[in-house]
């Protein structure tokens, strides 16, 4: 199963990856993102791998386990 991983140091809260992912991504009150998921569903890939490409930051990555 695919996970996504963050750097935190890297995210600048532009929630991106919330418009393209909201029930996987969300951020928190200090305006860095949440990952709301312990894995990523094969339904969910897709969406996953929008909101990963829409990050400015590139502050998120997928990893497979």
């Amino acid at each position: 199963m695919a996970v996504i991983a963050v750097d935190l140091g890297k995210c600048q809260g532009y929630a991106n990856c919330v418009v393209a992912a909201p029930h996987v991504f969300d951020l928190s009150e200090a305006g860095k993102v949440e990952i709301l998921v312990d894995g990523v569903d094969p339904a969910d890939r897709e969406a996953v791998t929008d909101a990963i490409a829409a990050c400015p930051a590139g502050a998120l990555r997928l990893e497979e386990s």
